[in-house]
């Protein structure tokens, strides 16, 4: 049973910083892309990063360019998400997501979802 569990979140000012973690379980090898996506209150859900499985390929949105740095470490299952300049637009619930193609940033190309981690930017 493929299990994503996010940890990190919580509540920042604006300009802090906060570090997301993704821990991976039942994969059965580390050949996924991963990526983040976020639910700001009462919009969609939207792509924020993706990094392919060997982190060569790397896709952020325009929204997060120069502020959040994805990765991963495959040895611990484990993928990232360092948040930096935080703004209270970036509030929403971040989600991790596993999928076994190339990185996309379509929802619909990922395989398996954690249940997200709440981030809350205060101005």
């Amino acid at each position: 049973q493929v299990q994503l569990v996010e940890s990190g979140g919580g509540l920042v000012q604006a300009g802090g910083s906060l570090r997301l973690s993704c821990a991976a379980s039942g994969l059965t090898s580390s050949r996924y892309a991963m990526g983040w996506f976020r639910q700001p209150p009462g919009k969609e859900r939207e792509f924020v990063a993706a990094i392919s499985w060997l982190g060569r390929t790397i896709n952020y949105d325009d929204s997060v360019k120069g502020r959040f740095t994805i990765s991963r470490d495959n040895a611990k299952k484990t993928m990232y998400l360092k948040m930096n300049s935080l703004k209270p637009e970036d509030t929403a619930v971040y989600y991790c997501a596993a999928a076994s193609g190339q990185v996309s940033r379509a929802i619909g190309s990922y395989d398996y979802w954690g249940q997200g981690t709440q981030v809350t930017v205060s101005s």
